[in-house]
């Protein structure tokens, strides 16, 4: 004997209605998300307070849920997936890794072991295998499929834990940080928020971070790099958050190898750059690295979420992310819980070889120098302004903007973000505050740069 709502539910995947209904509704959305309005308005945002309610007693209308989602949710998104979001480094969404991903929902497969999922076993297998021609890693490095950096850095950093410790024949695992011997952790100073968070969470503490001086675009000065050894954690960046700077990573990695150093490179957006012929320069020597953190959803435009973290010691990387039990069905192919914190873990690589195998080698490429070019194209629009400087020299894919003043600079980000023709966001540079731009959407054309840039004419015309 079925209860009521098993009932309800085996009816609604018979009929399929409400998948049709939410089908349509997606579709309407993307009829008209690269030409509407990017934040959303005063009303969509008041309109969220439809959802507050005390949780239902009783079973709801599957159809009304769907309905009520679309009518107040819609609404009320961030349009990132169009061609004037610049905010922060959030990707487009290229169709097939959408469509990809919309299929993968129906199967709904975990890809803890390959029992679970052989499907995805075998995807990851294969993407790893991608991964490593697309960016010209080691035969021997694996690849670990996360939600996002944060996450890759700190799967890559547990890593280098891990080995830094054998190192000196101590087992953390087993032995924990009790009477463990120093390891040193070496950094520059515009290293990313996440890369210390994944320092702190592993516990070598924040105030234990020898900090580099880093040059004018935020690169870390390699002549200022102290003496390394087989118990240093040294940590490059691939692409400063605010200039899209690069490490000289051919210059520092051959010395820090030499040295025996753990190398991680924390790449989220910038390590796309070595999949483009007239961008990898900045790249050059990454292969000599230990380990690598890059974000699908960035640059490659999945769709959220996608992080990968990529190692050259598989034996670093499992042991460090280790797992365990008697229930574990080990298999002679890829299970993919011994590569990432996770054991229960959706099958994300489902849309990143979708848009890996749709773009190929050619698609993203071009993908990624268009970007390149369309921020290009922003830096030279804001500096024929008065009134505008563009600070950093636009190596990939970021501009920094600043007004005469801090708070020139901050109501032009206020009326930008009001006229909402695009959206960006502040930061702060060298002590002052800026307005940095990403230009990381495959949709963004010259035409939405234009509109963008008179957005920014005209906000700075209010404050006057």
């Amino acid at each position: 004997m079925m209860s009521t709502i098993q009932q309800k539910m085996f009816e609604e995947l018979r009929e399929k209605k409400i998948f049709d209904k939410a089908i349509d509704y997606g579709y309407a959305y993307l009829d008209h998300a690269l030409k509407r309005n990017v934040f959303p308005t005063d009303e969509a945002i008041s309109n969220l307070k439809n959802f507050e309610e005390e949780m239902p007693l009783r079973s709801s209308n599957a159809s009304d849920v769907i309905d009520f989602l679309n009518q107040f949710g819609a609404p009320a998104t961030v349009s990132q997936i169009g061609g004037r979001y610049f905010g922060f480094v959030n990707g487009s969404v290229v169709p097939t890794g959408m469509a990809a991903k919309s299929l993968a929902t129906f199967w709904d497969q975990n890809t803890a072991m390959y029992v679970l999922s052989p499907l995805a076993s075998k995807l990851e297998s294969i993407v790893e295998g991608w991964l490593r021609s697309v960016f010209n890693l080691p035969r021997e490095t694996v690849a670990g499929f996360v939600s996002g950096t944060s996450s890759a850095n700190f799967c890559a950093l547990a890593a280098a834990r891990y080995r830094l410790f054998k190192n000196q024949n101590w087992d953390i695992n087993k032995k924990g940080f009790v009477n463990a011997p120093p390891i040193r952790v070496v950094t520059g100073k515009e290293a990313h928020s996440t890369v210390i968070k994944a320092i702190t969470l592993l516990g070598f503490g924040h105030g234990n971070i020898e900090f580099i001086e880093t040059d004018e675009q935020g690169r870390i000065c390699p002549e200022l790099i102290p003496e390394l050894d087989n118990k240093t954690l040294l940590i490059l960046q691939a692409g400063n958050v605010n200039t899209g700077s690069f490490d000289a990573f051919s210059k520092i990695c051959d010395k820090a190898k030499k040295a025996g150093a753990w190398m991680h490179i924390d790449g989220a957006f910038g390590l796309w750059a070595g999949a483009c012929e007239k961008l990898s320069h900045l790249t050059n020597g990454i292969e000599q690295a230990n380990s690598w953190a890059v974000d699908g959803h960035k640059t490659l435009n999945t769709p959220y979420d996608c992080g990968i973290v990529m190692c050259s010691d598989k034996e670093a990387l499992t042991g460090a992310l280790h797992m365990s039990g008697g229930y574990i069905v080990v298999s002679e192919f890829r299970d993919g819980m011994y590569y990432t914190p996770e054991m229960s873990r959706r099958a994300r690589v489902i849309e990143l070889w979708a848009t890996l195998k749709y773009l190929g080698r050619e698609g993203i490429d071009q993908m990624i120098f268009e970007m390149h070019e369309r921020a290009k194209q922003f830096a030279n629009e804001i500096s024929a302004t008065d009134g505008f400087t563009v600070l950093n020299d636009v190596v990939f894919n970021q501009l920094l903007v600043r007004c005469a003043t801090d708070e020139i600079t901050n109501k032009v980000i206020e009326h930008v973000q009001n006229e909402r023709v695009c959206w960006v966001g502040g930061s702060t540079w060298q002590g002052k505050r800026v307005i940095r731009i990403s230009v990381c959407s495959w949709a963004t054309t010259a035409d939405d740069i234009s509109k963008s840039a008179q957005s920014f004419k005209s906000a700075l015309a209010k404050t006057k």
